[in-house]
């Protein structure tokens, strides 16, 4: 397995890893304008790149991924909730549904509660073992923090909808599962944010704030300070509907 993490535009991480041995690689989050990264990165592993996949529908960045998706011809996915919200066409996931490439597995998590679509990736090398690796969380769970609950409104009923994901699709997993997150501090996503990028979900359990709350709690702190929203947030948003013009 190879696994690459592009630290890119507005605190954003992106996520390029796959199989070398079958030549199979899926890129994640892609921003707008690092298009030509992944490909570059694609043909020094001489790799095909099958799946291109957002982790929802960004509100803080314009998304590079159905541009990449559309250049190496792969299929732009996002999770299935997404019909009739977005304007183009795109590869429907399904919570729990695998992706095969080649020894890497990754499972699908619908993770609804920064926003109703958002999802996370259980990613397994089945050359290394038959348990999951590691977890590409999106703007789910931060290293320190959560993603913020408001983007969508009712931020209320999202920071429970979120409360209730962390503790039922994420806080199960083993602690020994490593977690990448979808931005590092300096992100409108959230809030106290570390600028380290990457952790486990031991270390988070024990140390992250918000996962030692109760649910009253969590909603509380969750909705009591939120940041401001992320600068031309609505433009990004239509541009990532594909309602830009």
């Amino acid at each position: 397995m190879f696994f690459k993490q592009l630290a890119t535009k507005e605190s954003s991480l992106s996520y390029f890893f796959g199989c070398a041995g079958q030549a199979k690689a899926i890129a994640v989050d892609v921003v707008a304008g690092d298009e030509d990264w992944f490909m570059q990165a694609a043909r020094e592993a001489n790799v095909e790149i099958t799946h291109v996949i957002d982790t929802h529908v960004h509100a803080d960045h314009y998304s590079g991924g159905r541009s990449l998706a559309q250049k190496v011809h792969a299929p732009y996915c996002l999770h299935e909730s997404n019909h009739g919200q977005v304007q183009y066409d795109f590869l429907p996931l399904q919570d729990g549904q695998l992706l095969d490439v080649g020894n890497v597995k990754v499972k699908v998590l619908h993770t609804p509660g920064h926003t109703p679509d958002s999802l996370c990736l259980l990613v397994t090398d089945k050359r290394r073992g038959e348990a999951p690796w590691f977890v590409v969380t999106g703007d789910t769970l931060f290293v320190g923090a959560i993603g913020r609950p408001d983007l969508a409104g009712q931020e209320q009923q999202m920071a429970g909808v979120l409360y209730d994901t962390l503790h039922t699709k994420l806080l199960s997993l083993p602690d020994e599962i490593e977690i990448y997150p979808g931005h590092q501090a300096g992100s409108a996503c959230g809030a106290g944010l570390s600028g380290k990028p990457s952790s486990t979900l031991g270390f988070e359990k024990r140390w992250n704030p918000a996962l030692t709350m109760e649910r009253g709690a969590f909603i509380s702190f969750l909705t009591q300070e939120i940041t401001p929203r992320p600068a031309a947030m609505d433009a990004m948003v239509r541009f990532n509907l594909g309602m830009e013009g």
